[in-house]
């Protein structure tokens, strides 16, 4: 027996545990043969982080078991004794334990955060402070605007059910219960909890598994301000060289490569703080359609020089073809080895002596200019015109990013509604 006990109390808990020590049946026959019965509840003082790497998270609560010990009964003037938290080593406990627990701590300061009662009837109620670091399996695919639900699962250790059942002290709905400033999550709303209970068949016997599960809703604040919007402001940025001139060749092609290589490394900051997951979420489509949009942008910009310099040989080449009847005229002056001029009439070398051959003379060279100039065409004026192909791309790019945001967010935005109906406590 430990030495220090309450006053008052002393006496009644010293004779019911010593009937309890000395008692020759074994502690698992409890209640006279039969099953017992373990009540149990949960309050809930803290809950979070979330961790999503390594798909766990953290619960600080109140842990609740009553059970009753035929043992333990007495007869006395008070109706329930409160014992010392020491005595709970003297006397049969529950060997609860969680199954999908990685880490539980039971809290010892300044002392044991334990509370034990004695009822006259020999009915136990011991409450433990725990720290609970348990596995909350997810699927990302609709990452960030999913939702879990983080079980928490519990029961005998050793006890099958032909031994040992437990069950929720009240009814399922009130037996976990969170405390109203009890969250502590950054990136989750804690939408609600639920309680039940399942049967375990194992090798050794058939097992009550106690479950409470919290449901989880992601907040997408944080991504949006992180990844979306610069996604977005990247998409019409790369949209951007569609209004510059297609000669502008250095600034267009900054324009796309910073953009691709933007995406790049928003594509790949975005998984960091993701668990290494085969299959690809909702951010990782998003990223992946921006992509393709701002590497568009760029082909779009290749393909527009291509043809703009091929436009420009095209008309350089016709420039040409429209000068070559000038050097075939017949009326062209030539030079002849008897050092004459002939213009398709002979004049003779004296003929500036006569005044009206030579007015004659100068008229005809006028007409033949103006003829030539007539007969040759003018080069087309290609540059700082607009290409056919940015015309349309200005219309046809922001058309279907628009319409891939609404598809993409009506979609996800009413998923989001259905699974938030699903996993709603009723």
């Amino acid at each position: 027996m430990p030495k220090k006990l309450c006053t008052g109390s002393t006496i009644w808990a010293a004779v019911a545990i010593e009937a309890s020590l000395t008692n020759p049946r074994s502690c698992l026959c409890l209640g006279l043969e039969k099953v017992t019965e373990i009540k149990t509840n949960i309050f809930v003082t803290s809950f979070g982080p979330v961790s999503d790497t390594e798909m766990e998270y953290t619960i600080d609560v109140f842990f609740r078991q009553s059970w009753k010990d035929e043992r333990l009964r007495f007869e006395g003037p008070m109706g329930m004794l409160p014992l010392n938290n020491l005595l709970a080593s003297n006397i049969w406990t529950p060997d609860t334990f969680f199954l999908n627990g990685k880490k539980s701590i039971a809290h010892n300061m300044t002392t044991p955060n334990k509370l034990l009662r004695l009822q006259d009837d020999g009915t136990l109620l011991y409450t433990m402070r725990l720290t609970i670091s348990a596995e909350c399996p997810m699927q990302l695919e609709d990452f960030p605007m999913d939702t879990h639900a983080c079980p928490l699962k519990f029961g005998s250790y050793a006890y099958p059910i032909s031994e040992v059942v437990y069950k929720w002290t009240q009814d399922p709905s009130i037996s976990v219960v969170v405390a109203e400033d009890g969250s502590r999550l950054n990136q989750y709303h804690l939408v609600g909890q639920t309680a039940g209970t399942e049967d375990i068949n194992t090798s050794r016997g058939l097992y009550t598994v106690m479950m409470a599960h919290f449901y989880l809703k992601r907040k997408i604040g944080y991504f949006v301000i992180q990844t979306y919007m610069p996604c977005f402001m990247t998409v019409i940025l790369s949209q951007v060289s569609f209004w510059l001139n297609r000669e502008s060749v250095p600034a267009r092609t900054v324009f796309g490569v910073t953009t691709v290589l933007t995406m790049t490394t928003l594509s790949i900051s975005a998984r960091n703080s993701l668990p290494k997951v085969a299959y690809a979420t909702a951010m990782d489509w998003f990223i992946a359609v921006c992509y393709a949009f701002v590497f568009s942008a760029l082909i779009e910009f290749a393909t527009v020089n291509y043809f703009t310099k091929r436009s420009w040989a095209w008309d350089g080449k016709k420039a040409m073809e429209a000068q070559q009847p000038k050097k075939k005229d017949p009326l062209a002056l030539s030079k002849k080895p008897n050092n004459t001029c002939s213009t398709g009439m002979n004049f003779t070398a004296n003929i500036t002596k006569d005044s009206a051959i030579a007015t004659i003379s100068n008229s005809t060279t006028v007409q033949m200019k103006s003829s030539e100039s007539k007969s040759a065409p003018d080069p087309k004026k290609t540059y700082n015109s607009v290409s056919k192909i940015d015309k349309m791309s200005r219309i046809v790019f922001p058309v279907l990013f628009g319409t891939f945001n609404l598809v993409y967010w009506a979609t996800y935005l009413n998923r989001e509604s259905v699974v938030k109906e699903a996993v709603s406590p009723t």
